[in-house]
């Protein structure tokens, strides 16, 4: 049975989290979607206990705390390290990968460059973890 999402969305880039957000609107769910530019900025927004994201979408690449940064932070925090957390990057560096997944990653999604690519491949990101059991 597919469930309304809570998502953070880690990302700096704008047109980034623009076609994000277009692609949950257009999935015509109850989803939302808090959105942080950095790893700082998500460390923040999560020390609010009364945020609880079902699943964090998280780029690599970003300014002040980047993604591998911001996974071992909240890898220490007891009560966040289960948040099944989606690695949505342009990197397909082979040692960023076995390092994201080493850290304790849900899944490692290379940002399609087509458009409709990327619909694709967020659109079934967001509908596995709106699925799965995992998500209560």
């Amino acid at each position: 049975m597919s469930r309304p999402l809570n998502i953070l969305l880690v990302e700096d880039d704008a047109i980034e989290v623009m076609k994000f957000n277009r692609v949950v609107k257009n999935m015509e769910g109850r989803h939302k979607i808090m959105e942080a530019h950095n790893g700082e900025d998500a460390l923040n927004i999560l020390k609010d206990r009364e945020v609880n994201p079902d699943i964090i979408v998280l780029d690599l690449n970003m300014p002040k705390l980047n993604g591998i940064e911001f996974l071992r932070a909240i890898k220490k925090d007891e009560s966040r390290r289960c948040i099944p957390t989606i690695i949505l990057t342009t990197s397909t560096n082979y040692s960023d990968i076995k390092e994201c997944y080493n850290i304790g990653i849900a899944g490692y999604v290379v940002k399609p460059l087509r458009h409709d690519e990327y619909m694709q491949s967020t659109t079934k990101l967001i509908e596995y973890w709106s699925n799965n059991e995992l998500i209560s």
